[in-house]
Parts: structure tokens; C-alpha cells; sequence
């Protein structure tokens, strides 16, 4: 019952906040122009604006956030560790490093999906390499350590290609994607992620009871016939492709995959399975919420969303770190 209310609460606050999403911009426009708009019956500003603007930036964030919030809550579970977040297990940098190189060597300018596809299969190739760096270990100590070797050869690259930026627009370009942003998206960037967030999601919220059993250690895992194996590769798999496609079309995004199930846990049984639906349903509607604050605020350009959420998530962090750091 309390998970169930739970889940009713977040999904209300997702509608809101996607509403808010839909009705705030730089240009004012009555919501019953948009809503007129949205059954089809609008003017051409409105249609525009909703259809071309507004709509893929709400749909976006939704995605991005989800899927930022449940591979936090999944790795946090799988790794026992309460910092565990993408970029842990390398999977935000390599995504980030594709994403790069796209731009640096002019991929990005042949077609927009390049940039996404070349994200997420440098996000795959990273998963390649932790699995050949990590070998048959099950430990979450060899996984994070592994982890951290990708994101700095992955970060590393990042830095090469900013120091060898061939003109100074090309490295503004290159930091600009890489503050994270949900501006300027098309209808073209959701039918990109949208595929991989949900074959990402998919993987992660298979293996709850296994994450559940690993509270009680790899060999108490053993024992209740989970597959430490198969579920690590789900468990990384789910990563790669879902973050991987997120990162793609919303640049580098922090601390949305930390913060996000620290906020839930205390609210549910603290079981690792308990807080996936619910980090999934908060990090949408604490992106989506953070994608406003970057419209209405008072600017001569609009501030990038990786610099809002880094804003939000250190403090909120260290609040709860004080409040629950007896919990974990």
C-alpha cells in the first residue's frame, strides 16, 4: 500500500510537471492556445511552438530523467555503495567521449543521428572494456576500479580532444554539448532515445530480487540461486544502451543518477527494489523540473541544464548525506 502511494504521488507530480514543461517558455503563450494546439484545433504559432519546441524538450526530459534516476537506484543496489552512479561504471564519460568525437571530426554535420550513435557505441565499447578489465570477478570493488579506469581513459579523451580543438568555435561547441542541454531538440532526438531508454529500462528493472538478495553478500546471492553472471551483464548491458542513448541527445547531465534515489529511499522499505519505480518516476519530474528553472531565469542565454542540476544535487546531497549517513 505505502509503495502504491508512493508511485501514485510521483506520477502525479510527473504530470505536473510535464504540464508546467509544455506551458513555460521564452515566448508567453496562453495554455488555452497550447492545449488547443495539442487536440489539433490551434493557430500555426502555437502548433509550432508546442509541436517543434516544447513537446520533444518535455518528452526529453522525461526519458533523460527516468533513465538517469533508475541506473543511479540500480547501481546503488548492485555496487552497495551510496555514491554509485553512471559515470562510476564509465558509462556517462564513454557516452560523453563519443559524443565528442562526433563533433570534433565533423561526424555530427552529416547527419543528426550520428552523434547519438556514436555515443552509444562508445558506451558499448566501454562495456567491452570493463568486462575484459573486471574478468570473471563478481566483486563490486573490481567492477568500480575497473569503472573509474574507463571514465578517466574516456575523460582523457574528452581533454585531447579540447586541447586539440582546431579553432576555438569547435571547443566552445564541444563544452556547450558537453554542459548538457535539452534545447533546441527535435521530435528527431525522442525517436533516437526513446528505443534505448526503454530496452535500457527494461534490462535494469529485471533483475529487483536479485539486487535484493545482494544485500546479503555474493555468496547469500549464490544461495538463493541468483545468476551473479547473467545479471551483471543485464545489470551493465541496461547501462550502456540506456545511458549511453540518453547522454546522446541531452549532453553530460550530473547527479540526477546520485541524488535521486537518496531522495526516495527514505521513503520506501529501503530495499534496492523498492526504490527503482519510484528513482525512475523522480529523476523524470526532477529533470523536467530543473529544464524549467533554466527557462525562467533571468539570463542574456539560456543557462545549460548540467550547470542547474549540479546546483541543486550538491546540496540536496549533503543534506540528506547528513540526515542518513547512519542508515546505509
Amino acid at each position: 500500500m505505502r509503495a502504491t502511494k508512493l508511485a501514485f504521488v510521483l506520477v502525479v507530480i510527473v504530470a505536473l510537471a510535464a504540464t508546467a514543461s509544455l506551458l513555460v517558455g521564452s515566448a508567453p503563450i496562453a495554455p488555452a492556445r497550447l492545449f488547443a494546439a495539442l487536440a489539433g484545433r490551434g493557430d500555426h504559432i502555437a502548433t509550432v511552438i508546442l509541436f517543434d519546441l516544447r513537446l520533444p524538450r518535455t518528452v526529453l526530459g522525461l526519458l533523460v530523467g527516468a533513465m538517469l534516476g533508475l541506473a543511479g537506484a540500480v547501481l546503488q543496489g548492485y555496487l552497495r555503495n551510496p555514491l554509485a552512479e553512471p559515470s562510476v561504471l564509465g558509462a556517462s564519460n564513454a557516452a560523453a567521449l563519443g559524443a565528442v568525437a562526433a563533433l570534433y571530426f565533423g561526424l555530427a554535420g552529416w547527419h543528426p543521428a550520428m552523434l547519438p550513435l556514436l555515443a552509444v557505441a562508445t558506451c558499448l565499447g566501454a562495456l567491452i572494456l570493463l568486462f575484459a578489465l573486471a574478468g570473471r570477478s563478481e566483486s563490486p570493488l573490481t567492477l568500480i576500479l575497473a569503472g573509474i579506469a574507463v571514465s578517466t581513459l574516456a575523460g582523457a579523451g574528452i581533454s585531447l580532444a579540447l586541447n586539440l580543438s582546431p579553432n576555438p568555435f569547435a571547443a566552445m561547441e564541444i563544452m556547450s554539448w558537453l554542459l548538457g542541454s535539452m534545447e533546441n531538440r527535435s521530435l528527431d532526438h525522442v525517436w533516437i532515445a526513446l528505443p534505448c531508454v526503454l530496452i535500457g529500462s527494461a534490462l535494469l528493472l529485471w533483475d529487483g530480487h536479485a539486487l535484493d538478495a545482494l544485500t546479503l553478500g555474493e555468496d547469500g546471492a549464490r544461495s538463493l540461486g541468483v545468476d551473479l553472471s547473467r545479471t551483471r551483464a543485464r545489470i551493465l548491458a541496461g547501462i550502456a544502451i540506456g545511458v549511453g542513448g540518453a547522454v546522446a541527445v541531452s549532453g553530460a547531465i550530473g547527479f540526477i543518477g546520485l541524488i535521486v534515489p537518496h531522495l526516495v529511499r527514505p521513503l520506501t522499505d529501503r530495499s534496492p527494489s523498492a526504490a527503482l519505480l519510484p528513482s525512475m518516476l523522480a529523476g523524470a519530474a526532477l529533470l523536467t523540473c530543473a529544464d524549467i528553472l533554466v527557462r525562467v531565469i533571468p539570463t542574456t542565454s539560456e543557462l545549460k541544464l548540467g550547470v542547474v542540476t549540479a546546483f541543486l544535487g550538491v546540496p540536496i546531497f549533503l543534506v540528506h548525506l547528513l540526515r542518513e549517513r547512519r542508515a546505509w
